[in-house]
């Protein structure tokens, strides 16, 4: 994607300077840019406007409470794309340790209830989020059968898998375990290309798909394409430790984003569903 000068000049910026394409994931167009002072962030969402960026703003305002993230400048639309304007942070290195501390203060901001006051329907995945008192029904139904649904459309799904994924849903909402679960602030999409240090070695988290849940969900993630080693475990335990009976149902919850990577990208995914389906 190009920015014209036209499309730049309704920025609420002045004395730009260099607009360079930078790497932003594979959902929006991403740039850094250079004005006579400082430096800034920019992602754009083509023909989308500025409701695409509603929920991630919430989820910095949410997560920027208690740990590092981007600060948000301004959002909007400018000629039909939306558009959210963040500082720019220098990356560095730093402690997983520190990192597990970080993410254990977001887990420890509650809600009364399960989800969020807003759904998020204009990504690739869609996220129901009305509020649940129950976290079985919430994650069973504005979860994972939404998802299910989305797979027999797309035609990944069969009759194996339904009756293995019937089994599996009907233990999850008989789980005493799962009543006994506190609503947490969650990351939501906590694998390592959304977390970082800045310069000074601070915990940085970005990219944020927030709601209120089992935190269990957000170590799941941590633990199906690495990047996060004992020393973040670790330091998770140290401020937050994990409740009874939360690291073996961490399966169910792998299920929930490899069943979001078989619908985003296809039937490679399908042998992991498969043995989480079995033995979840």
């Amino acid at each position: 994607m190009q920015l014209s000068t036209q499309w730049l000049a309704q920025l609420p910026l002045t004395g730009i300077q260099h607009v360079n394409a930078v790497s932003g994931g594979d959902i929006n167009a991403a740039f850094a840019i250079q004005t006579t002072t400082q430096r800034y962030f920019l992602k754009v969402q083509p023909h989308r406007g500025a409701a695409f960026f509603t929920h991630e703003v919430d989820g910095f305002n949410r997560l920027g409470a208690v740990v590092t993230t981007p600060k948000v400048l301004a959002s909007g639309t400018i000629n039909g794309d939306g558009y959210l304007l963040l500082n720019w942070l220098d990356m560095g290195v730093g402690s997983q340790y520190d990192l597990g501390q970080a993410v254990a203060r977001v887990h420890q901001q509650h809600a009364p209830q399960f989800g969020l006051d807003h759904d998020f329907l204009v990504g690739k995945i869609p996220k129901y989020n009305h509020w649940q008192s129950n976290w079985a029904t919430f994650y069973v139904e504005q979860r994972l059968d939404v998802l299910v649904k989305l797979a027999q459309r797309q035609g990944y799904w069969s009759p194996d898998r339904e009756q293995a994924y019937h089994r599996l849903r009907q233990a999850i909402l008989s789980d005493s375990y799962m009543q006994m679960v506190q609503p947490s602030l969650l990351h939501g999409d906590l694998w390592s290309g959304n977390v970082g240090f800045t310069a000074d070695g601070t915990p940085l988290l970005i990219d944020p798909d927030v709601f209120y849940g089992d935190r269990a969900m957000d170590l799941a993630m941590t633990t199906i394409f690495g990047g996060f080693d004992s020393d973040f475990y670790r330091g998770y335990a140290d401020r937050y430790p994990l409740a009874p009976g939360m690291r073996e149902r961490l399966p169910r919850y792998q299920l929930y984003y490899l069943l979001a990577h078989l619908n985003l990208f296809g039937e490679s995914y399908g042998p992991a569903v498969d043995r989480l389906l079995k033995t979840a």
